[in-house]
């Protein structure tokens, strides 16, 4: 019986994927629970696992192929049972013979589609992320010589990145095509001067979310100055007594999730059907990627303290830099954290994340004149800046969770303890 593998649902709103690589080879026995290929979503890369065993039969989509629509045939596994039979003796045959080395595989199966280990036998196979071996192939690092330092001993990126010799410099008597040659099969050299880059997924979803938003949400925006002395100071005294770092970003993160549990009215989201009230505080956190920007999702963070946050926030940013976000992790939400103060940017206002109702934009810390009474001295200011959706969100709630997250940074006591 044959069973078709077909390009997954990931994540609501997805309709197509791109397959990155086959991590297994047709006449190859799978098991349920193995991962078959590398999927590239507009947010993410996703691991296809399968959920029957049997041979895999027939691969329909090749790697680097263009998108597939969710739904459509991919592959197709035979069940263990049928593969067997005598009417398929020739492709047992195919499967027991010995398999041709990765560089002398055929033209009509793309390298990249090959997994490292594929024709190595079972009990020399190592253990290892399909990134990392993607990275390896890419950098010339031999898995088998490697110790993992993941799970297990699992093999991962870092471990690769490690092991991998020192990029030489090009020579600068060499053409641009002599150097455009040696860049990894999938990363793609910019044009020399001018020409049209092809759009990624991720950067058609953008312009599709944000042209939404600004077309379908009116817009409205609040600005306050904090003072960030008293933050400042307070983060310094509790790193050097803590056994871990926190950055002003993880402050700000609790801040922001803090004041929407005291202003529960800016915890909302329009619906055609009536005001959603959200029972409980999602945060997400914009984080810039090479090729565009993702929102992990921090869940249920109302009363959480700084090092629980902090923790889920590291795991969370290392996730969306590797493209291993699930969907789960980067939908919904009740607002969004956009900071740009490490960038040098003074002040700006962001475009809301649908459907979401709010977003919040932070600027750099900047040492200005302040004021104290009748006096003027130096002082750490940072702007903050609050768009809402004005259909849900008034401007008398906008200002009161902006006045209650001034209120917690400027009193670092309220938000530590």
């Amino acid at each position: 019986m044959d069973i078709n593998v077909v390009m997954p649902a990931i994540g609501a709103g997805t309709t197509q994927g791109k397959i990155l690589q086959w991590l297994k080879q047709t006449g190859e026995t799978i098991r349920a629970g193995d991962i078959l290929a590398e999927i590239e979503t507009d947010k993410a890369v996703i691991e296809l696992e399968a959920l029957d065993g049997g041979v895999l039969h027939r691969i329909h989509v090749e790697a680097g192929d263009a998108e597939v629509p969710v739904g459509d045939v991919i592959a197709v596994l035979r069940a263990a049972s049928a593969a067997a039979a005598p009417a398929e003796a020739g492709a047992d045959l195919a499967r027991a013979a010995p398999a041709p080395a990765v560089e002398a595989a055929p033209a009509a199966l793309p390298q990249a589609a090959m997994p490292a280990a594929v024709n190595e036998p079972a009990s020399l196979r190592v253990f290892a992320s399909p990134s990392a071996r993607r990275l390896a192939r890419e950098l010339g690092v031999d898995l088998c010589s490697l110790s993992g330092s993941g799970p297990a001993g699992r093999i991962v990126r870092v471990d690769i990145e490690r092991a991998a010799p020192p990029a030489p410099a090009p020579a600068t008597s060499a053409p641009a095509a002599s150097r455009a040659s040696s860049l990894p099969a999938q990363a793609s050299a910019p044009p020399a001067s001018g020409g049209l880059t092809p759009h990624t997924p991720m950067r058609r979803t953008i312009a599709r979310r944000l042209v939404q938003s600004k077309q379908d949400i009116p817009h409205f925006y609040l600005s306050v100055q904090c003072r960030m002395d008293g933050l400042l100071a307070a983060r310094t005294r509790l790193n050097a007594a803590q056994d871990r770092r926190y950055s002003l970003n993880d402050l700000l993160v609790l801040a922001a999730a803090r004041a929407l549990q005291q202003v529960p009215d800016v915890n909302v989201q329009w619906t055609e059907g009536g005001t959603l009230r959200h029972g409980q505080v999602d945060i997400g956190v914009a984080v810039a990627l090479d090729d565009g920007l993702i929102t992990p999702v921090l869940r249920d963070v109302g009363q959480a303290g700084l090092r629980a946050l902090a923790g889920q926030l590291s795991d969370l940013v290392d996730l969306a830099r590797r493209g291993r976000l699930r969907p789960e992790q980067y939908e919904g939400g009740s607002l969004t954290i956009s900071n740009l103060g490490m960038y040098g940017v003074h002040e700006f206002a962001a475009i809301i994340n649908p459907p979401q109702s709010a977003i919040l934009a932070a600027g750099a810390v900047l040492r200005q004149p302040v004021v104290d009474g009748d006096e003027i001295r130096i002082g750490n200011v940072m702007s903050l800046t609050l768009s809402a959706d004005h259909r849900v969100v008034d401007g008398a709630a906008g200002a009161r969770y902006l006045a209650a997250v001034q209120n917690l940074l400027e009193n670092p006591i309220e938000l530590i303890l």
